[in-house]
């Protein structure tokens, strides 16, 4: 039996769910953004502005898709970031178009005066209190998802969390194996370690790859931040309820570039179909990962891997020639053969 883990049927639509815009340390507005990313063959942008959860619907078109988002903080010193200051970092996407109720909200705190007059929030909520512990990190990414957010654990090395303090994050939907803004800030932000600790410690969660774009240098410069890191989402169609079930679903891959176009598992044996690779690796929970290579020396653009029920889970990473890598989501054996 053939088991699509990416759909076979639909549209793969490229994504940025992370990203600044003027309404808060961002250099662009949220309608140049638009502009922006629709040129660069985006279909969807989440304009996850610092604390400030703001809809951005009249900026959608047939083509486009603008998500409701914001990133929420937590510091070891509120509203101070010196150099060794750790932090944590989570952005919360709207599953529901017309959800614009900011959720964890404070009513004088983490936001200027004149934006807070702006949130949405609900009146029967009592103010939520930020403590850099796990407990309330925690406590606001099960309050993001019980109010219908999808919820992703940002950027660990900017934020200069190690295991110590990410291991005890629980209940995200997903997290950035790769985050461009850090990349080019001089950060080594693609993280399959990060992602491979938490599936180890048995956390189901997804990957995805963001900008976190602030667009503070022009388009030319090195460190522009823009189209570096996306997420591929396959569905049926691009709009709103669509996109959100891809991601509930986890029907979509990360990437610094290459594409992985296929990939399902029948009688046991995973199939991949991708670009032009160098390597194609299948990584599992056991000491059982494999790589594929084309013929002859050449590039590679199809592997097949023999999965093993005892592999507790398996991914693909796909590397192209400048070393980028595109990567799936974790799928578990128990599920598969189950």
């Amino acid at each position: 039996m053939r088991i699509d883990l990416l759909p076979a049927e639909g549209t793969f639509y490229k994504a940025n769910l992370h990203a600044h815009s003027t309404e808060s340390d961002g250099r662009l507005t949220p309608a140049e953004l638009k502009e922006a990313y629709k040129a660069h063959g985006y279909s969807v942008l989440s304009c996850t502005d610092h604390e400030f959860l703001l809809a951005h619907h009249e900026l959608t078109d047939p083509e486009f898709l603008m998500m409701t988002g914001f990133e929420m903080s937590f510091s070891e010193e509120q509203r101070t970031y010196r150099r060794e200051t750790k932090c944590c970092h989570i952005c919360f996407v709207a599953l529901d178009e017309k959800n614009d109720v900011q959720p964890c909200f404070h009513r004088t705190k983490y936001l200027e005066p004149e934006k807070i007059a702006r949130v949405h929030f609900d009146p029967a909520e009592p103010d939520f209190e930020r403590e850099y512990t796990p407990e309330c990190i925690n406590e606001a990414i099960r309050i993001g998802r019980e109010k219908g957010f999808f919820v992703t654990y940002n950027h660990p090395v900017w934020s200069l969390e190690r295991y110590p303090e990410y291991s005890r994050y629980k209940g995200m939907h997903a997290m950035e194996i790769c985050n461009y803004s850090s990349v080019v800030s001089g950060y080594d932000e693609y993280n399959p370690r990060v992602y491979e600790d938490f599936l180890h410690l048995g956390q189901r969660i997804f990957v995805q790859g963001t900008d976190d774009n602030h667009n503070r240098q022009q388009p030319d410069h090195p460190k522009w931040d823009s189209f570096g890191a996306f997420t591929m989402i396959r569905a049926p169609r691009l709009d709103y309820a669509s996109i959100a079930a891809a991601l509930r679903a986890g029907h979509f891959y990360a990437s610094q570039g290459p594409e992985i176009t296929a990939l399902w598992i029948e009688d046991g044996l995973l199939h991949v179909e991708c670009s032009p690779a160098v390597r194609v690796y299948c990584i599992t929970g056991a000491r059982r990962s494999k790589a594929g290579y084309g013929e002859n020396g050449g590039m590679a653009t199809r592997a097949e891997f023999r999965i093993d029920p005892d592999d507790e889970y398996f991914r693909i990473s796909v590397q192209d020639e400048q070393g980028l890598r595109a990567d799936s989501n974790a799928y578990f054996t128990d599920e598969i053969f189950g």
